[in-house]
Parts: C-alpha cells; sequence; structure tokens
C-alpha cells in the first residue's frame, strides 16, 4: 500500500487514528495441505476425469458472440475516434472564442471613452494573441505525437513483418474501441431451469433468491484510507510508486457523513479528480451525488466528503416560508437551493446575469420562483416580468403590486421594453460618473433607481427562428448582458429550449450564474453551461435519476459549480408564492416601492411608446397591458370626462341612442353639441350614426351607447 501519513513532527502534527495502527478484524482463515485424495467411489462418474481440464473462457463462445454481434467492434472504433477528434478539437478552442466575444462587446460599448476604448482594444488584441498562442501550442503537441506514431508505425512496418503489422493495426483498432465503447450496464444473467432445479429444498437458499440482490441496499460503511487509496489507483489518479498524503484520516461525523483531507501526487490536480467523480463515486460504492470533490487551499490539496444516503432524495421547503423581513439581495444573495453537503445556495442579485433551463418538468420554474420570488422581498428590486405563456403562472406579482412591469407574450412590447432599459442604462451610467463611481455598489443602489431585474420566461417564444422581431429582440438582449450590468440590469432568461438558436454563445458567456437542469443531450447542456462542460464532467443529460429541481448549478460569484437542487415552492395546492409575495408587498409598501408608489422612468417610457401601461400586469392585473386614468394627458382626461358624460346622459334619458344636442344640454357646464362630438372622435367613439329617438320624426344623426362604451373600456384597459 503506497500511503504517507504524516509524522507526528510535520507540518499538520496528526496522530495516526486508532483503526490504521491495528490489524483488520477480518483474517485469512488458516489453509492446511490435503496429502492424500480420496479415490473415486467405484461406480460414480467424475466429470473430466483422465482427461485435462480446459480453463471456462475457452470453454464459451460468448466472448466470440460479443465480438460478432458487434461487428467486430468497427463502429465502436470509428465512433472512439469520433469522440477523441471532438476532445481534440474542444480543446483547442478552449474557452477563447467566448473571452474574444466577450472583449469585442466591451469594445463596442466603450466607444467614446477614449480611455475605456483603449483598453478594451488592448485587450482584444492580448487575447487573441493568446489564443493564436494557444493553437501554436495544440499544434505542436499534436504535431509531435502525430510524427512520433508515424515514425513508430513505420518502422514496425518496414522491420516487423506482417505479424507487427497486423498487431500494430489491432492496437490502433483497440484504441478506438476503448474510446467508443458504450455505456456499461448490468449485465445479471438468471439461472437457467436446470441450476434452479439443481438447489436443495431443505432450507437452503434458492439460485433466483441468490441472483435478485437488492440493488437499492445501503453502501458500504466508513471509509478506510486503504479504501480510499483502492479507489484512487482503481480510477488511475495514484498510478504505480505513487502516493497520497492523508492530512486527516477519513472519520465519519455523528451526522452519518465522511470526510478526509489528503493530498495527490505531484502531477494530478484536485481538478482532475473532479473530473473523474463519476468513476470516484463507483469506486466507492456510492452515486455521485453522495461524493463531493472540494480545494482545500492548493491544486493538489483534496476535500472528500462522502455521505451514505442520496443528499438530493427528498425535497425540502424554502427557507422564505419560515423568514419575517426582508432581503439584502446585493450582499446576502437570496436562497434558491442546497447542495450536496445539504448547506444552503445563496445567488447574489449583482453583476450577473442568469440562465435558467430544462426541459418539461425539469423544475425549472420551481427555481426561478426561489430566485425571483426571494428578490421581491428586497424592495430595491424593480421586477420586469415578461410571460412567455397567457396563463396565470406569473399573474400573483402583478396581483400583489410587486411586479413594477408584468405583461403576457407580446414581441413589440418585449423591444420596446428593452429598449428603454438601454436608454435606462445611459442614465445610470450618467449618475455613477456624477457620484464618482466606475460601476454599481451598495451604496449607490438608491441614489440610481434601484437595481432592474428583467425575467423572460420561455425565451424561445421570442428568439426562436421565425419568431417575430427576433433580430432585434436578440440584439438588444446581446447588447443589455454585455455592458448594463454594471449600471445594475440585470436578466433572468428562462427556456424549456437550451439550444444555440435560442440562445446564442454571445448572449450565454454573458450571463455569469447558468443553472441547467435536466435535458435532452450534452449539446443541450453545452449551450447552458458553456462549451465542453459535458466533457469536463458537467452534463445535465445524465442526472441518475433525474428529479425535480436539481441541476447543475454554476456561479463564479457564489464560488459555485456542482450539483444543486431547489427548494421546493408550490402555487398551485399550496398557494406559497402568493402567501410570500404578499410579505414581500408589506415590505414594498413601507419603502414606498410598491407599481404605483414610485416614478418608474421604465413604465413611463412604455407608456408614451405605446400608449398603454403594463405597471403591476396593467389595469387590471393580469398581465394585459391598459390606459389608466392616472397615466392620461390632460387632453385625454377631457376625452375620458365626455365619454362618461355622454353615458350618464343616455342614463337621464332612459335608452341607447341619443344626438349630441341633447346630451350637451345634460352635461351642462357650457358643453356645447360641436365640442362633445369633437372630444367624442378624439376619443376613438367614432363619428355620428343615424338613429331613432321617440320624439324625432324618422331617422337623426346621434351615437349608440355601445360605441361610446367600447372607447371608454380602451381608456379603461379592457
Amino acid at each position: 500500500m503506497a500511503i504517507h501519513t504524516p509524522s507526528a513532527d510535520s507540518q499538520t502534527d496528526l496522530d495516526v487514528p486508532e483503526f490504521m495502527r491495528t490489524e483488520p478484524a477480518i483474517r485469512r482463515p488458516n489453509l492446511s495441505l490435503v496429502k492424500d485424495q480420496p479415490q473415486p467411489v467405484e461406480g460414480a462418474v467424475v466429470e473430466h476425469q483422465g482427461e485435462p481440464v480446459r480453463p471456462t473462457w475457452i470453454q464459451s463462445n460468448r466472448a466470440m458472440r460479443h465480438a460478432v454481434e458487434n461487428r467486430l467492434y468497427v463502429g465502436w472504433s470509428v465512433r472512439g475516434y469520433q469522440q477523441l477528434g471532438r476532445r481534440w478539437m474542444e480543446a483547442r478552442r478552449d474557452d477563447y472564442p467566448q473571452m474574444i466575444e466577450t472583449a469585442r462587446q466591451a469594445l463596442r460599448a466603450s466607444k467614446g471613452n477614449l480611455d475605456r476604448e483603449t483598453e478594451m482594444r488592448e485587450l482584444v488584441t492580448e487575447r487573441r494573441a493568446a489564443y493564436k498562442r494557444h493553437k501554436r501550442i495544440m499544434l505542436a503537441k499534436t504535431s509531435g505525437w502525430t510524427a512520433a506514431a508515424a515514425t513508430g508505425a513505420t518502422v514496425g512496418a518496414v522491420t516487423g513483418g506482417p505479424v507487427v503489422d497486423l498487431l500494430m493495426g489491432l492496437g490502433a483498432m483497440a484504441l478506438g474501441v476503448w474510446h467508443g465503447r458504450p455505456e456499461p450496464v448490468d449485465d445479471v444473467e438468471e439461472p437457467n431451469q436446470q441450476e434452479i432445479e439443481a438447489v436443495p429444498q431443505d432450507g437452503a437458499v434458492p439460485v433466483s433468491a441468490a441472483v435478485e440482490r437488492a440493488f437499492d441496499a445501503p453502501p458500504p460503511p466508513a471509509l478506510t484510507v486503504e479504501e480510499l487509496d483502492t479507489a484512487l489507483r482503481e480510477i488511475g489518479i495514484v498510478k504505480g510508486r505513487e502516493q497520497i498524503t492523508v492530512l486527516a484520516a477519513p472519520e465519519r461525523g455523528t451526522d452519518g457523513n465522511t470526510t478526509a483531507v489528503f493530498d495527490l501526487p505531484a502531477r494530478v490536480t484536485v481538478a482532475m479528480l473532479q473530473k473523474q467523480l463519476d468513476a470516484l463515486a463507483g469506486a466507492l460504492g456510492r452515486d455521485s451525488s453522495m461524493v463531493d470533490i472540494a480545494k482545500a487551499g492548493t491544486e493538489r490539496r483534496v476535500s472528500l466528503w462522502m455521505t451514505d444516503a442520496n443528499p438530493f432524495a427528498a425535497p425540502r421547503p424554502s427557507p422564505l416560508l419560515a423568514m419575517r423581513g426582508g432581503i439584502d439581495a446585493w450582499t446576502h444573495g437570496v436562497p434558491v437551493a442546497w447542495n450536496k453537503r445539504g448547506a444552503i445556495v445563496s445567488l447574489v442579485i449583482n453583476n450577473s446575469s442568469f440562465v435558467i433551463a430544462g426541459m418539461t418538468r425539469s423544475g425549472k420554474g420551481v427555481g426561478a420562483s426561489n430566485l425571483i420570488v426571494g428578490a421581491a422581498f428586497d424592495p430595491r428590486v424593480n421586477l420586469r416580468i415578461v410571460a412567455g405563456k397567457n396563463n396565470g403562472e406569473w399573474d400573483a406579482y402583478a396581483k400583489t403590486g410587486v411586479a413594477s412591469t408584468y405583461f403576457k407574450p407580446s414581441p413589440e412590447r418585449l423591444l420596446a421594453l428593452l429598449k428603454g432599459l438601454l436608454a435606462d442604462k445611459d442614465r445610470r451610467e450618467a449618475e455613477l460618473g456624477r457620484l464618482g463611481k466606475s460601476k454599481l455598489v451598495a451604496s449607490a443602489i438608491e441614489q440610481i433607481g434601484g437595481l432592474e431585474l428583467l425575467v423572460i420566461d420561455e425565451l424561445a417564444t421570442y428568439t426562436r427562428p421565425g419568431k417575430p422581431l427576433r433580430e432585434e429582440i436578440l440584439e438588444a438582449l446581446i447588447g443589455l448582458s454585455a455592458v448594463a450590468a454594471g449600471a445594475g440590469i440585470l436578466m433572468v432568461l428562462i427556456t424549456q429550449y437550451p439550444e444555440v438558436d435560442v440562445i446564442p454563445q454571445a448572449l450565454a458567456m454573458n450571463c455569469g450564474t447558468k443553472w441547467a437542469m435536466r435535458v435532452d443531450n450534452a449539446d443541450q447542456s453545452n449551450a447552458i453551461l458553456g462549451k465542453g462542460s459535458s466533457g469536463a464532467g458537467r452534463d445535465a443529460s445524465k442526472f441518475d435519476p433525474p428529479r425535480p429541481g436539481l441541476g447543475w448549478l454554476v456561479n463564479p460569484f457564489a464560488g459555485v459549480t456542482d450539483k444543486a437542487r431547489s427548494f421546493d415552492l408550490d402555487e398551485d395546492e399550496r398557494g406559497e408564492i402568493t402567501m410570500l409575495l404578499e410579505r414581500a408587498a408589506k415590505i414594498r409598501e413601507q419603502a414606498g416601492r410598491l407599481a404605483g408608489q414610485w416614478d418608474d422612468a421604465i413604465e413611463r417610457h412604455l407608456f408614451n411608446t405605446t400608449g398603454l401601461s403594463s405597471a403591476a400586469g396593467g389595469p387590471k392585473r393580469d398581465g394585459v397591458p391598459g390606459r389608466e386614468v392616472m397615466h392620461l394627458s390632460a387632453a385625454q382626461v377631457r376625452q375620458v370626462e365626455a365619454l362618461r358624460g355622454a353615458l350618464a346622459a343616455m342614463n337621464d334619458l332612459g335608452r341607447d341612442v341619443a344626438q349630441l344636442e341633447e346630451m350637451a344640454e345634460i352635461i351642462g357646464g357650457g358643453m356645447t353639441a360641436d365640442r362633445l362630438g369633437e372630444l367624442l372622435r378624439a376619443a376613438g367613439a367614432g363619428g355620428t350614426v343615424k338613429i331613432t329617438v321617440p320624439h324625432k320624426t324618422g331617422r337623426v344623426n346621434g351615437y349608440q351607447r355601445a360605441e361610446i362604451a367600447d372607447a371608454l373600456d380602451f381608456f379603461n384597459g379592457a
């Protein structure tokens, strides 16, 4: 066993645990040599008597049948070389294209600011040079290995003869087969009928019972140093005479969890071990969700945590349900999930936009609700919610007055909102300049009008190819994600179609926080988490088993890159979201930040652009924009008064039609027939039509109640 434990006078000054000094409890039984073999009983048939016994693998044709059924593994080999090529391309590109594009976006955004523009231009040049250098290094390494392989193959072919050629070909094919082999599956053969019948019936365990073992049996007990070393060797992290240095021997806590700290061999880093987390968990007899690897200070020092039960098996209620008071979303963040070790994961709302994606029923909606409901408890956050469906999933935010803006599918209104936020970005940056700040800090949040959090649910509703205004919306989204975070304008993008057509790379790379729930394939996972993520072990298509709300969460500001499951929040059956939003509304009302309590520049821009208001979901608070009297101009107020006066006059007359003269006389206050007709036409009631009134002979010009009522309803948002 190649294990090194520090001595008593080493830096760690740790004592060797008792179990490392004692002999194992299980000993090999004593064996004795039987000298005289019993003679066969006369008349009994003894198998293979007098014949050489052949090994089992020769007797069975299973291996040959497996090779034939898989067409001699040719398909495996081709797939293996395809995967090797794909990995080479990912390593060649690395993250450089994303970094270069980010720098280019920042360069375009800095036009007009000479110092900033010069700095960004130098950054673009530097990153391009680094990318070229990286590609040259990759090319040199590849050329070297290729030349070495080609030279060896040529020498072997020339000097070795046909046998060497055959061996070399088989070796090349075996390399492809190894990398292209399918995922292993359990292969438990059922006993045949003869084997079952051969089992004694005197109480012995039948063969079928022995085969049908419990696959959900509890994992093995506490980890030992020997088991840890064996597992690391099985997956190739520790080789030959290499050894690990145990700093804190595996120790089981009172909660049943085991923690160990050790140093890896010099050639291995913690990042390399993290890429093999699934293999290590398998070697330890655990699921990958039951093992956690973290860097403990240096690149080689590992903190290994292991548990006996899957920490994501059972849902957990949101801590928000037991909370009273507000949240500082900027500094302390919003509790949204828990990690493998059971710790709460809180996401801060500063400097980073969010992407939350996953297929239908993956739990992305609940994950997003945790974040957005929590943000509602910070009155400095202005929530702008754009629904992707016409259902009532987001209506509670409007009904409680928490949503500063809320509307249902409308690409035209979304584009107007994005342009308003881009314009507000310029205003905010000017304010920060007057405050002497280069970017938003906590002390300046209220001085520039709070944090803007734009939530777009079902992003594909607006960005899939063929959707109206798609190009304009994507351009505005990319612009916001690239340059507006420093001014306090952030986004939460939610989609069940995590594809590059829906979330282009230029948009995804500027969203620093990413939460990938269950998806169909590795390409979709990489579209959320970034290219190469699946090759590094972060693949949201391989949750086994998939659980609602379980996903890969990447947040550099919180130091999180691991699996996390969102807290349980239910609206349809338990009404928890409405209950929490009502609490948040009280906090906002006291701070004067409910919709309608403050001068909202973004909603003012939307009203001036479209003539409709979506503050708190519009007049009926259902996500349908409308015209509210509180937002009307003086001329529009006079038009509304004329409409109401005309309807009141018809009520006095007791009929649904009336002439302008008789309605003006009832309205009074100097109103004339000509002036009333002008106001009614401007209000959208149209011109006069032929009507019949009791005191007139024949048909005369006038108005019907329906036209006037429809015009008034339009002003009221109906």
